[in-house]
């Protein structure tokens, strides 16, 4: 059953990025994903960014009892944690259940009401005009979205220090300005990539192939969602054991 559903799902994706018939309609497509993906998110991922921040910060704070270990090092964890771990993947877990669960619906209600059948009678590379924009869109829009998740998590960590007397605006800065690594940067920007084309690919490809009435495109889209969390989890750890 896991062989069968991944040859079609390689498939899927082969039909995808064949050559399109015509570029034009796949670029106002396109445009039309990325503000969808990118402008609709931004604000459910600005609320967990500043949040997670805070609470990283807070909570770090609250593990160092030592003297000996410098308030600074606060700063360079929220820091190291926002752009290693947290907003990557925890963003990309959001996205899944907003736009994993949204590409698969439409999808997937297309199929049902045989608008998919309809295209392919009319001679239009169905699954290219209807996943290639999304796929290009979230690959472009998700890890911009997670450099803003990075900049507001690590803003959120400073006003929750700030505020809360759990260390100094100077050691704040202090912190996450000393010793930074830019190769985690990368890091972060692969994951955000990757993340993007499992989210798209695997929502696309359980809608794709619905069956049935609006009962299964609810089953669908949940099932998009759970799997695409599961993987997005599998290659975090994949990425990070290759790369760091």
């Amino acid at each position: 059953m896991f062989f069968q559903s991944f040859g079609k799902y390689i498939l899927l994706l082969k039909a995808v990025f064949r050559r399109p018939e015509k570029w034009s309609i796949y670029r106002k497509e396109i445009l039309k994903e990325m503000v969808a993906i990118g402008v609709g998110s931004l604000g459910i991922i600005t609320i967990i960014s500043v949040f997670l921040g805070a609470v990283t910060t807070v909570q770090t704070a609250f593990q160092l009892v030592s003297n000996l270990v410098p308030r600074s090092v606060i700063g360079t964890i929220v820091r190291d944690s926002s752009i290693l771990e947290l907003s990557p993947t925890i963003s990309a877990i959001v996205l899944a259940g907003k736009v994993g669960s949204s590409v698969a619906s439409q999808i997937g209600t297309m199929r049902v009401t045989e608008q998919i059948d309809a295209l392919e009678i009319m001679g239009i590379n169905s699954p290219g005009y209807l996943i290639l924009p999304k796929i290009v869109g979230a690959v472009t829009m998700i890890p911009l979205l997670v450099i803003i998740s990075i900049a507001l998590s690590i803003t959120g960590g400073y006003f929750a220090g700030s505020l809360s007397g759990a260390v100094t605006a100077q050691d704040y800065v202090y912190g996450i300005t000393t010793d930074f690594i830019p190769f985690t940067f990368t890091v972060c920007m692969v994951k955000s990539v990757m993340f993007a084309f499992i989210i798209t690919t695997i929502s696309a490809y359980q809608g794709y192939y619905t069956s049935g009435g609006a009962l299964e495109v609810g089953i669908s889209s949940t099932r998009a969602v759970v799997i695409s969390c599961i993987m997005i989890l599998c290659a975090d750890y994949v990425i990070a054991q290759l790369l760091l």
